[in-house]
């Protein structure tokens, strides 16, 4: 049964997720949103996990219903139809979880598609903002000048400013393709800096 619900879930993640999902208000947090799918699942596997227990315990109260049976003077035409009407309330409730659980699942793996799906297009919509990559680069620079080591927070136009030098020489002299990709402790070669 679990296997069925998870196959039945994904199917409706994968569905949910190309069909249905309207994309979140701009700016949120890409894994913001994955931590939450992630919550998300942990919580479904744990609604998955008490129903197997609840189903294990009817399960036991069945098998000791049987037992005290066995050990009842009644008759045989008695214990059938109490065993009958035993089954069929676990039967009627085990229905009743089911739809419950299914329309649960559904729901969660519809707002996870939604929320995949928002993701996804906040992650587009930043690499469709990213400036292009640069893959040439002039000589035409000062040769003379300094070794700086980036500060954390820093920016090619700080530190241009700061060194007294332009951007697109700093560019130039380090083959920067990226230049909002810079790091801390990285050495950069500053044409003509102080």
């Amino acid at each position: 049964m679990r296997n069925f619900l998870v196959a039945g879930g994904l199917a409706l993640l994968l569905s949910a997720g190309t069909a249905s999902a309207q994309p979140r208000a701009t700016g949120t947090d890409p894994m913001l949103e994955l931590a939450n799918l992630r919550q998300d699942v942990d919580l479904l596997r744990q609604r998955m996990g008490e129903l197997s227990l609840n189903l294990e315990q009817m399960q036991r109260d069945n098998a000791a219903l049987q037992a005290r049976a066995n050990e009842s003077h009644v008759t045989l035409e008695q214990l059938n139809r109490a065993v009958a009407d035993l089954n069929r309330t676990i039967q009627t409730a085990l229905a009743e979880q089911k739809r419950d659980v299914l329309v649960q699942v559904g729901s969660q793996i519809e707002k996870l598609a939604k929320q995949t799906q928002a993701a996804i297009d906040a992650v587009a919509r930043n690499e469709a903002a990213r400036p292009a990559i640069q893959t040439s680069f002039s000589e035409n620079y000062p040769k003379e000048g300094i070794s700086y080591t980036v500060q954390p927070g820093e920016s090619l136009a700080v530190i241009a400013k700061k060194t007294n030098s332009r951007v697109q020489d700093i560019i130039n002299a380090n083959k920067i393709s990226d230049p909002s990709r810079i790091r801390a402790g990285q050495t950069l070669f500053i044409p003509q800096g102080k």
